[in-house]
This record gives C-alpha cells, structure tokens and sequence, in this order.
C-alpha cells in the first residue's frame, strides 16, 4: 500500500495536466446575461480579481489527484497488482479514514484574506462524489464517516461561515458527474471512461434518478447554507450536447429562485449558464472582452499533495499582473492538508502575495483593461473612471531591475510625475522618441511594481 501511494503521489501531477484535454477547453464564444442582478454581480466579481479555489476531500487523506484515479482511461496509471475494482474500493473507503481533527475553517479564511484575495470556491463534491456538507441524498458524506461525530461535521457551513465573516464572496464548486453514485455509474455495466456507463435512453429511469439527486443536491447546498454567490459546476461532458442531459434550465430556475442574482459558471458549455469562462493552467493569449477567470493551483496540483513543487510568489504575482491587464480575474487552487489546515509552505508564500498587493493592489483591484494592456515587461490598467493609468512593471524571476524603464503609448500629461503605489514616491518622467522613460530609485525592491499616472 505504501508503493500505491508513492507511485500516486508521484503521478498525480500528470494525471492533472492529462486529465484536462478536451474538457476544460474555453468555450468559443460568450453569452451575456440578461439578469439584471446577475449582471450587476458579475461586474462586482469582475472588481475583485483575485480569489482561491479549494479542493478537499477523500484524495487528500493519501495526497493523490482528485477523483481521477478511479477512471478507466488511457492516460492514466495504477498500481498494476491491484485489479480496477480493488482498487476503486480502497478509494471509495478513504471515506472512513478522512478525519480532520484539526479542521480550522477561520485559519483558512486568515491566510487568504492576508493572501488578497477577495472571493473563494470551495469544493463541495468532486466526480468522486464524495459530499463535504451533510447531504440528505447520499451516505457517502464527510458527515456520515470517520468525521461524523465531530461538531464541525457539515464541513460546507463553517467553511462558507468563516469566509463570509472575512467579507469574502462566496462560491461552491459542485461536480455534475457523480463517480459514486448507481445512478451514474451502475454496477450492472462495467465502466468505461468518465461518462455514464448504461445506455441511457435504454435505462431512462435511472438516468431520471440521477438528475433528480443532482437538482436536490444542488438545492441542498444553494438553500441550507446562507447566501451564495457562485455556483461553479464542473464535469463539462455532462451536458445535453454529450446525450447526458441535466435540464439545467430546470437547475437554473431553482438556483435562481434560492439565490437571486447567482452567478452560475456552467464550465465549458457555452450560452446562458456559463456567466463566466474557466481556462484552466491557461492565460489566454490576448484580452477578452467579456467576464473570465483563469483557475491556476499554487502548486503543481490542486489538492494537498506530500511533495509539493510550489510556484513562486513572484511566478504568483506576474501571472496576476497578466491576467488583469487582460480582462480577467485569477482563482488560484490551495487544496487543505489532510488535517484540516492550510500548511505554513503554502501561508508563507500566499503572504507574500499579500504583502505585494498591500503596496501595488491599488493597479490590481477595481480597475480596468485598456486598448494597449502590453509594452513588453510594461503591463497597463486604468483606474473604473478613467481618471488614473496604472503602469505595472513585471520583473521576470531570477533577474534585477533595471535603472530605467521605458513604455510607448499612455504617455503622461506634461509636467506631471509617475507616483509610485508602493511608497508615494514621485519619480520625473521624460520623452525620448515615442517613448516614456522612468528613472528607477536605487533602493526600489527587487520585485515587479506599480506606477499611477494621468494620461
């Protein structure tokens, strides 16, 4: 077993890169609301910009990739001296061995908050369809196991409690397909892929079954728990485009009517349940013209895994720099340890994210993009009334700051100075060409920062 879980671990990184292919692809084109609450939500989200996503569950307990494992598709590995179904009922059981003794909700709520971020998505079931609230549909729940007797049992509400108490809007990620679930995938068939296993119009009952507990979970968890503002829905070949048809406008009119004004990120399928794009591990190449958000883990992987390999704050901090400029907002993946904490490697660097933001958020927070967003390392936001450009200098890792800096285009009025965020300082620019040039303070941190200037 301890072979099982060090080839797991050591896997777990690929079958998270391999596992998005087809499916996590953005969709093509972009559908506005026509909600007005629902538009008015999104342009308040649009200003936060910066939030975590948080994947946690029965995968952490051995630190191995979310759900994935348990699927019968080319790209994936196992322990070859297990069969598939050994196999699937050792991951299924680490239901019984998932108890976060130390689950401290408000300690994660903490560490982003210090991090600057503004919103938050937490996991509440991923494809293999373990709950982390008190589902009345399903035992198979963090409730109703190793953690049943704790008083923080119904993980989703103190969660979402703690993070509401930091003034964060909140957001439940919620898997479509359902790996646990006899109305998914059925034992009489064997299965074969990630989609259903049963011919469904053979088996329509079933296929019933199965969106009726799809709708009362997602009512379960979009009326038990107080507000919600994202409902953000994962499994994008479950669709009626795949032949595995939800109803989600029955779905929608639920949602809606439990939280008015709900965001609903149907990923991948494009039209009027995806209010907003999902490229995952991505930025897009160029700006966007309507709400995105680029889902990036702070690691390799998105749950807690035993050796992680960490991106930098810096690596951090330009990939939000980028993404801004572009038009998007970054949801970065923190995943618990099996304990129930945020580890001091994953708090040390989100703090420094913090630290960043604390001097340069003013560049980052509220703004929006411009026409010219990029002059090489020189990267470009306006302030939401167009008085103030922001110029973001992105420092590449492993390099130092040059004496000067130089841009064309959002040339300054004549006569006035760049203000740096970080300190206040006024620093003198000058023309050379069809450029603007700054020169740099000698004791200006190493790192990438922001300058406010009137155009």
């Amino acid at each position: 077993m301890k072979k099982l879980f060090l080839l797991l671990a050591l896997t777990a990184t690929t079958l998270c890169v391999l596992a998005q292919g087809d499916v996590y692809e953005r969709s093509k084109t972009y559908e506005w609301p026509s909600d007005k609450k629902v538009i008015d939500k999104l342009h308040h989200w649009q200003d936060l910009k910066f939030g975590v996503l948080m994947h946690w569950g029965v995968y952490s307990v051995p630190g191995i990739v979310e759900s994935w494992s348990i699927v019968d598709e080319d790209w994936i590995t196992r322990d070859t001296t297990q069969t598939f179904q050994q196999y699937q009922d050792w991951y299924f059981g680490l239901a019984d061995k998932f108890n976060p003794t130390k689950f401290d909700p408000a300690q994660w709520a903490d560490v982003m908050a210090q991090a600057g971020m503004k919103y938050m998505i937490f996991t509440t079931k991923h494809h293999d369809g373990f709950c982390m609230f008190d589902s009345r549909y399903t035992d198979y729940t963090i409730a109703r196991h190793a953690f049943k007797d704790n008083p923080k049992r119904d993980v989703l509400r103190h969660v979402l409690d703690a993070f509401r108490e930091k003034g964060f809007m909140t957001g439940t990620y919620f898997s479509k397909p359902d790996w646990h679930s006899q109305y998914y995938w059925w034992d009489v068939y064997p299965k074969k892929g990630r989609n259903v296993n049963y011919p469904i119009k053979k088996h329509a009952w079933r296929w019933e079954q199965f969106k009726q507990y799809t709708y009362n979970q997602m009512e379960e968890i979009l009326s038990r728990y107080g507000k919600v503002d994202i409902l953000w829905m994962d499994g994008g070949w479950v669709c009626k485009q795949n032949g595995q048809d939800i109803d989600m406008p029955r779905i929608a009119q639920m949602a809606r009517r439990q939280q008015p004004g709900l965001i609903m990120v149907d990923r991948t399928i494009h039209g009027e349940y995806e209010n907003y794009q999902t490229p995952e591990r991505t930025i897009p190449e160029t700006q966007l013209n309507y709400p995105w958000e680029s889902c990036i883990p702070l690691s390799d992987d998105w749950g807690w895994v035993p050796r992680p390999r960490w991106k930098t704050p810096e690596k951090v901090i330009n990939t939000l720099i980028e993404i801004v400029a572009k038009g998007g907002n970054l949801v970065l993946g923190v995943g618990p340890t099996p304990e129930g904490l945020i580890q001091p490697e994953a708090t040390e660097r989100l703090k420094k994210i913090g630290q960043w933001l604390n001097e340069n958020g003013k560049a980052i927070y509220n703004t929006v993009p411009t026409e010219q967003y990029q002059d090489g390392n020189v990267w470009f936001t306006k302030s939401k009334d167009n008085s103030k450009t922001y110029v973001i200098y992105m420092l590449d890792e492993n390099t130092k700051l040059p004496a000067e800096i130089s841009w064309s285009g959002h040339q300054p009025k004549q006569g006035t100075k760049a203000t740096l965020l970080g300190n206040g300082k006024k620093l003198s620019t000058r023309q050379k060409g069809n450029k603007t040039v700054v020169k740099l303070p000698k004791r200006l941190k190493q790192q990438s920062f922001a300058m406010e200037i009137e155009e």
